[in-house]
């Protein structure tokens, strides 16, 4: 079954297992319990502490305050609608949250909730409106050396970014269509270009609103030329946005998790899709296509946590529990090391993508969730076949 935003978000692992774990290890989505590390990690923190000048506490504290208020904003926008706010933001001088209103009522609603109200002449939709309409003409005529274009919240205006000195007639045509349009309408010159930001190899690590890490699995395209990535539904359960090393790759497209766990982020034009899989040596697995090893046939298994770890396949069409009404039918059990964090990583054979991580036997080591091997007991894991999703997502897999 392949659903949106029907599955309940991902559970966390009962603590009175915990004591159990050393000895008969407790079945766990690999992501299942974000740990404070995981939340905000210590080289995240570090670097905005050097950022900012602070020290790694206020860093600490300033980060936990953000995503408090980063999460109250999501729920007030949601609230208010799109004809009613435009967009908000934290405030670098006061700390506070500002949410951008168009009428008294909505500003009332914003003030009760202790953010701070901003009135303003356009809202969401209109400029969102007016945008798409930049988007067609750049699609349809081009858009010359104009860089990005979209809605600063701060000003309530579309921002267009252009090549410092631009003169040439597509960029001229650019910016007069803007012109025309029914906001403000404010232009940046920049000395320097837009390039992709990266590639989007399978395996490594992404992040999601809310402060939860998995890792990607597989790049793939849809029937009507959408690019996407291929992921664990679990990850996906909030329905969040993905990003990787501060850039956004797109939101949750649809995931199927419990009776499956398998989930599609749409990819932005910020990222190339290389058909490959990360191995953490500095080296890359080009892939042939997709497939399913047979039982006892060889499996890596690539991932943040763990990085690139082996084993053999050991069953297919597994059903597991992973406790709180969490299961998953169909997965595919192997003996690769996986931790939390690996969810939704890449899984091959050889050069055939075989499927996402999903989950594993988990034994607790000092308060840490290790694999068997770490605590001489096997490794126990299971992916969700590849297969299955690029068929629910009408996709094929990006090959090398």
């Amino acid at each position: 079954m392949f659903v949106r935003g029907t599955t309940p978000a991902l559970k966390p692992i009962l603590v009175a297992l915990a004591g159990l774990a050393l000895m008969i290890g407790t079945i766990t989505a690999a992501q299942a319990q974000p740990t404070e590390e995981s939340r905000q990690s210590s080289s995240q923190i570090e670097a905005l502490a050097r950022s900012l000048g602070l020290s790694p506490a206020d860093a600490e504290q300033l980060l936990t305050v953000q995503v408090k208020l980063s999460g109250l904003a999501v729920d007030l926008e949601a609230k208010l609608g799109a004809d009613s706010s435009a967009g908000s933001w934290i405030d670098s001088a006061t700390g506070k949250l500002v949410v951008a209103v168009t009428d008294a009522k909505s500003a009332e609603q914003v003030r009760a909730s202790g953010a701070e109200a901003r009135t303003v002449k356009h809202s969401r939709a209109d400029l969102s409106e007016q945008r798409a309409k930049l988007d067609e003409f750049a699609r349809s005529k081009g858009a010359g050396k104009a860089q990005s274009w979209g809605t600063d919240v701060k000003s309530n205006s579309l921002l267009i970014r252009t090549v410092e000195g631009a003169q040439d007639k597509a960029t001229k045509a650019f910016l007069a269509k803007a012109k025309d349009l029914g906001v403000e309408v404010k232009v940046e010159q920049v000395e320097g270009t837009v390039e992709p930001a990266a590639d989007l190899y399978g395996g490594q690590q992404v992040e999601m609103t809310g402060g939860y890490l998995c890792s990607a699995g597989f790049n793939a395209e849809t029937s009507s030329g959408d690019p996407i990535m291929l992921t664990a539904g679990h990850c996906a359960a909030d329905e969040p946005t993905f990003s990787r090393d501060g850039v956004v790759i797109g939101a949750t497209r649809a995931f199927s998790f419990p009776e499956n766990d398998y989930a599609s982020v749409d990819v932005s034009s910020a990222w190339t899709q290389p058909g490959a899989v990360d191995k953490y040596d500095g080296s890359y697995v080009e892939l042939t296509g997709p497939g399913l090893g047979a039982v006892g046939s060889a499996v890596c298994k690539s991932g943040r946590t763990t990085s690139w770890t082996c084993g053999e396949i050991a069953s297919h069409d597994e059903t597991v529990n992973y406790g709180n009404g969490d299961i998953v039918s169909g997965l595919t059990q192997h003996t690769a090391c996986l931790e939390q964090g690996d969810s939704g990583g890449s899984n091959v054979s050889g050069t055939v993508a075989q499927g996402l991580t999903s989950g594993g036997m988990l034994y607790d080591q000092g308060g840490a969730l290790v694999c068997g091997e770490k605590v001489g007991q096997p490794n126990v894991g299971y992916f969700q076949p590849v297969e299955e999703a690029l068929e629910a997502n009408d996709a094929t897999l990006v090959t090398g």
